[in-house]
């Protein structure tokens, strides 16, 4: 998995491409956003649209992450999802531990 990292005002978006499998693309997301909260970021967005497949360690890991953040006093949103890891989150009932959006423009608004 490839992270990109840019920043929109004091929100650090990472553009995610490629799968979140166990040991692969787990382990990458997991350094890049600890790496971010120990810098002192506090709004992340996770964008999803380049993620064909989530397996149930990517889910976890999307979780961890999002738990790290938080307990720093930050908040982590998930945009662009696609078909396939919106259902996932429905069925896995994380769909209203997250906040997400549609587009960027949205997330960004709402912090």
């Amino acid at each position: 998995m490839k992270i990109v990292e840019r920043t929109v005002g004091d929100i650090i978006i990472l553009d995610l491409h490629g799968k979140i499998l166990i040991g692969e693309g787990d382990d990458a997301l997991r350094e890049a956003v600890t790496k971010l909260v120990d810098s002192g970021a506090q709004k992340i967005l996770l964008n999803l649209a380049d993620v064909p497949y989530v397996d149930s360690a990517g889910l976890g890991e999307i979780v961890r992450c999002y738990t790290t953040v938080s307990r720093k006093g930050g908040r982590l949103k998930l945009i662009n999802l696609t078909k396939k890891i919106q259902d996932l989150l429905a069925i896995t009932k994380l769909l209203t531990v997250f906040e997400t959006y549609e587009s960027e423009d949205e997330a960004v608004k709402s912090f």
